[in-house]
């Protein structure tokens, strides 16, 4: 072996060697007999170096793995003597090899024993044993082989092929049938000889059991032998987890119901016993958290033995196996009130499908009634935010407790399926005792109570959240808590977590405005002050502009008093914040979007005259356009590159804000109607100069063009003057994402004014497609993936672009371009429709020609289209589909196909009898198709 190149195997060689290491790796994966000196290297124990063994293991997985049916069986036998031979060494060797090495020898083992044992190695396992004995070495390595050889089999995370999966079910079908019942035998014997004297081994052993239960017999393991050892395990402190981790495997086996059902009874009583009911003793929440995984099995095992049951009619049966649930309930309360979440969080499986049954049953006895209430107030007080939550600062500890809160939203709203009055009227005093003493109750307490209130918006749903009419008991209930929420004062909590809870209760239930709209002015007073879109962090502020946003446009017809008040209170919060004056604003961009937003709406469903309108929109975007116009003037002048992006920045943003508040139109409130036309085209004037700024174009450029389609949809015909001056500047200089963001703004003006811009699209269509082909035949490096994806794309924005324009009723643009270039645009598609393995574009492609064949085919179409249609059309509709890339497995493909067919089926519409003799006498006969497929295919078409 070269040894300068295994020098890179270390760790800690310098990246010279490592990449010498790699390369030799490779060289040794293609070479066909380099196996052979790792094999000879691992038997002779040639080498100390773990890395360099560990090396030697990865040669001769790939040979296994990949090469293995090329070798001799001479050298087949070498590889299979070579592992037994290296398992017997360990035996003796001084000191175990290091885990990494003993886990990766387990793969080849496995490996092996995948491609051999329905063939060559059937007695696998016994030659395993025969070595290994009870050695512990030995036993360690037997272990770790049988897991790995499970995660072959079995394990559901490796992606199969329909053939591994086949092979995969003889081999268990096998093993069952040959050496299953001796495996069991030598974990029994392993657990017993090791449980006392080696905990690893003994764990070990253990998770095989787990792991293997799942598809052999259980009665080989659910016996009284094997139980009562695991349950001797739960006792030992080093082993109970892995214990625990058994058991709850043999629960989980699919089984008869009543034998289900008799096995978690017998199990329950004799855990019950030995005292593991009683958790309150146990301190050691590790083997609590198992111990409540285990709980849940049990749990949810008796419950599908009793829908079984119920399903199979056997009510006397079910009848039991409801006796036996509602035994393990109050085990499972202890477990869900537990100040663990992890604990708790195992347990919420069995709770789920606990009250799913109650929701099943006509009456609920008193027993269950009282269940159903601990439940709730279980979960109340699991809601709670904990001391230690940091919320500035949210780590992986904070995001494990928003996921199990999301577990407990769900018990809410089972618990609101079960029993909705008693959750309303539960919540109602947790909420109204809370808030009357929020200034003297802890923040977790206040954030909980105003969060079930937020939670039962869901839990008891209504259309439209039309929460406070129809049921009168519930529409009291809400609305009095909604009273309380937002009289109380409790906006003012010093407590992030409360204030937000405020807010998202206050949007959540805006309906409740309309029926007491007396409240809004102190709602609106909270969003606009420091306990809103003012407050101190960051966090609020931005979360606040959000639901602001989202109220005023909920409640738009209530805001009529409030508009100038508000639109005066916000004014300091629009300013455009340049980068030099160093002011930190309080909101970022993005938050300031939704204040622009909500401006335009308070603006346009005012109840003001359209003068009036018209002067508060133009007050608004005034400040943005001579701001605009400073800062592009900067912009030229500026030299440093950090100071342009910045300005660039700056500008994009002053363009994106005047956008966002044209959000604010409708069908019903156009832009016309409200007289802000006017101020749109100043606008447009004002930005549409930034096109030409040699700096900055990307960001410059797609504000502009975003701008651009909130016009055409705002503006209408009246954007039109102003649309060829920006097509010319954005065709200057472009990459091909420019031209692929360019492409769907001319496609929505194509597709929406149609005829009326047919002499601006006839002057700029060569310009676009010059620019266009001189992108895609632009050289870039082979593998160069993203300049091949960029490519791809800008391919299709391009057929795209001809799809609207044929699609559009204007294919006298593509006409008028002169008979050279028209051809040349014709022989792209026909390129698109065969040569490029995209089926996205394909099928693109074949809507074009069948719309050109449906235009043109006929006999009035322009001169030569007929030759054209024959020479390459439908040719393009046999080759597309003949190309090794065409894969009909693939959706899109098939979509592609479906309108190759349209095509056919066009052309033999418009052509008649001449295509079918034309693909009958001249065409197929070429392709060397014999004569009766012809005929099928003729009389299909």
């Amino acid at each position: 072996m070269d040894e300068q190149a295994l020098l890179g195997l270390n760790p800690n060689a310098d990246s010279d060697f490592r990449q010498r290491a790699l390369a030799y790796f490779e060289q040794l994966k293609i070479s066909p007999d380099a196996w052979q000196v790792c094999a000879e290297a691992l038997a002779q124990r040639t080498y100390s170096d773990d890395h360099i063994k560990f090396f030697c293991f990865q040669v001769l997985e790939h040979q296994v793995k990949y090469k293995y049916s090329e070798l001799t069986t001479v050298q087949q036998q070498l590889i299979r003597e070579t592992l037994i031979s290296w398992l017997q060494a360990q035996m003796l060797n001084p000191q175990p090899e290091k885990t990494f090495i003993r886990n990766k020898a387990a793969q080849v083992f496995a490996l092996l024993f995948v491609t051999e044992y329905l063939t060559k190695w059937p007695k696998f396992f016994f030659d395993i044993l025969s070595v290994v004995d009870l050695n512990p070495r030995g036993v360690d390595l037997y272990l770790r082989i049988l897991m790995a050889i499970d995660s072959e089999l079995v394990d559901r995370d490796v992606v199969h092929t329909s053939e591994e999966a086949r092979r995969n079910t003889l081999i268990k079908d096998t093993m069952r049938e040959q050496c299953i019942p001796s495996l069991v035998e030598s974990w029994y014997q392993i657990l017993q000889n090791y449980q006392y004297t080696n905990s690893e081994v003994t764990c070990q052993c253990l998770e095989v059991v787990g792991a293997y239960v799942s598809w052999i017999d259980l009665s080989l393991i659910a016996n009284d032998r094997f139980i009562n050892m695991l349950l001797g395990h739960m006792s030992i402190e080093v082993l109970r987890e892995e214990a625990c981790d058994c058991l709850f495997e043999i629960v989980n086996k699919g089984m008869d119901p009543i034998d289900k059902m008799k096995l978690v009874e017998s199990l329950c009583q004799v855990l019950q016993t030995a005292g593991f009911f009683s958790i309150d003793q146990e301190e050691d929440v590790d083997f609590l958290a198992r111990f409540s995984k285990l709980v849940n099995g049990m749990g949810q095992s008796l419950i599908v033995s009793w829908s079984k049951l119920i399903k199979n009619g056997d009510i006397k049966n079910a009848q039991e196996a409801l006796q036996a649930i509602e035994t393990k309930v109050a085990l499972m309360l202890q477990l869900l009130i537990h100040e663990d979440d992890d604990i708790s969080s195992n347990i919420i499986g069995f709770c789920y499908d606990y009250l799913h049954i109650l929701k099943q049953l006509t009456v609920l006895s008193d027993q269950q009634k009282a269940n159903v209430e601990a439940i709730m107030l279980a979960v109340m007080k699991k809601l709670t935010y904990d001391e230690e939550y940091n919320f500035e600062n949210e780590g992986e500890d904070e995001a494990m407790f928003v996921e199990y809160r999301k577990q407990l939203k769900l018990l809410l709203d089972r618990l609101a399926q079960v029993s909705p009055e008693l959750l309303l009227a539960s919540v109602r005093r947790v909420f109204s005792s809370t808030l009357q003493n929020w200034q003297t109750t802890r923040f977790m307490e206040v954030e909980v109570a105003i969060r079930l209130l937020y939670m039962l918006a869901e839990a008891l749903p209504v259309s439209h959240g039309a929460h406070f009419s129809g049921d009168v008991s519930k529409a009291t209930a809400l609305q009095d808590m909604m009273r309380t929420l937002v009289t109380s004062g409790v906006s003012s909590y010093q407590h992030t977590s409360v204030t937000l809870e405020f807010f998202e209760t206050v949007v959540r239930y805006e309906k409740f405005f309309t029926v007491e709209p007396q409240h809004i002015p102190c709602v609106l007073m909270a969003f606009l002050d420091h306990r809103g879109l003012r407050h101190s962090s960051a966090k609020v502020r931005s979360r606040t502009a959000y639901l602001f946003s989202r109220f005023v446009k909920s409640l738009n017809k209530q805001m009529n008093p409030f508009i100038e008040d508000i639109l005066n209170r916000i004014q300091d919060l629009l300013a455009l914040s340049p980068p030099e004056n160093g002011y930190q604003s309080l909101l970022s961009s993005d938050d300031q979007l939704f204040i622009y937003e909500t401006a335009g709406v308070l603006i346009v469903n005012s109840e003001y005259p359209a003068e009036r309108k018209q002067a508060l929109m133009r007050n608004l975007l005034t400040p943005l356009m001579e701001k605009f116009k400073i800062l592009l003037e900067k912009l030229m002048l500026a030299q440093d590159e950090e100071r342009q992006a910045s300005l660039a920045d700056c500008l994009n943003h002053a363009v994106g804000f005047a956008s966002r508040t044209s959000k604010a139109f409708s069908n019903k409130q156009t832009v016309k109607q409200c007289g802000c036309s006017e101020v749109y085209l100043d606008c447009l004037q004002t930005f549409l100069p930034a096109l030409s700024c040699p700096l900055q174009k990307d960001i410059l450029r797609s504000g502009v063009r975003t701008f651009l389609h909130r016009m055409i949809i705002c503006l209408e015909e009246e954007v039109l003057p102003f649309i060829p001056s920006a097509s010319e500047h954005m065709l200057k200089d472009c990459e091909a994402k420019d031209l692929q963001e360019f492409i769907p703004l001319i496609n929505q003006i194509t597709a929406k004014f149609k005829i009326q811009v047919s002499p601006f699209l006839q002057q700029m269509f060569m310009p676009l497609l010059h620019a266009i082909f001189e992108v895609l035949l632009r050289p870039a490096e082979e593998n160069d993936q993203s300049a091949a994806l960029e490519k791809q794309m800008l391919r299709r924005s391009y057929f795209a672009f001809l799809q609207t324009v044929t699609g559009s009723g204007m294919s006298e643009v593509i006409a008028n371009q002169g008979a050279e270039n028209v051809e040349r645009v014709l022989i792209t598609i026909i390129q698109g429709a065969v040569e490029y393995p995209d089926p996205i574009a394909q099928k693109t492609c074949f809507i074009i020609l069948s719309k050109l064949v449906e235009l043109w085919g006929g006999k009035d179409g322009p001169v030569g289209f007929a030759d054209f249609v024959y020479k390459h059309i439908v040719p393009a509709c046999f080759l597309a589909p003949l190309k090794q890339t065409f894969d009909l497995a693939d959706a899109q493909t098939v979509l592609a196909l479906s309108e190759c067919a349209v095509t056919l089926k066009t052309i033999h519409l418009k052509r008649g009898p001449e295509c079918v003799q034309y693909l009958q006498q001249e065409y197929l006969p070429s392709l060397q198709v014999a004569p009766e497929i012809i005929q099928d295919l003729l009389s299909i078409i």
